[in-house]
């Protein structure tokens, strides 16, 4: 069993990473170069999947 403060930590990265696909999710629309816009669609996807797999660990109680 893992202790508090590593549930807050995962807590607190998992914050972060969603203010991070946030922005992501809004640049989409303000840039115009079609290469940027892909790797910030990467991004959001990526950073959805990583964000699924850390509430589940957290639901599940295992941190």
């Amino acid at each position: 069993m893992y202790c508090l403060h590593e549930t807050l930590d995962l807590h607190e990265i998992a914050t972060f990473k969603t203010i991070c696909m946030t922005k992501s999710k809004l640049m989409q629309k303000l840039v115009s170069d079609p290469d940027l816009k892909h790797i910030l669609q990467r991004d959001v996807q990526t950073s959805t999947l990583r964000l699924k797999e850390l509430n589940e660990l957290l639901s599940k109680g295992i941190i």
